[in-house]
């Protein structure tokens, strides 16, 4: 049997496949998008049955949405941002000053 690895080890060890960076990038944007959506939601007293039916989604989509199981498009986030009584704004930041 093999030498256990670190969590650090193992880490630098999947990032360092081909396309690994654009795929966790990719899954970082995903849950922090359910993340903010289901933070107002709650905010708002709703759950998410009703934020379904305010945008015209199902429950299920509603719940992977805040998992970050799927990525949005645009008219999906300004129908939510609506839903959620806000605006939605996207921007470019240039790499060094995104964290």
């Amino acid at each position: 049997m093999g030498e256990r690895k670190t969590w650090a080890d193992k880490r630098e060890e999947i990032m360092s496949r081909p396309g690994a960076g654009a795929a966790y990038e990719a899954a970082r944007i995903r849950f922090e998008l359910g993340e903010a959506v289901r933070l107002r939601r709650e905010q708002l007293g709703l759950t998410q049955a009703q934020l379904a039916e305010r945008t015209g989604l199902k429950q299920p989509a509603v719940a992977r949405f805040e998992a970050g199981g799927t990525m949005p498009t645009i008219p999906m986030l300004e129908r939510l941002a609506e839903a959620l009584e806000m605006r939605l704004s996207v921007q470019f930041q240039p790499l060094r000053e995104a964290s």
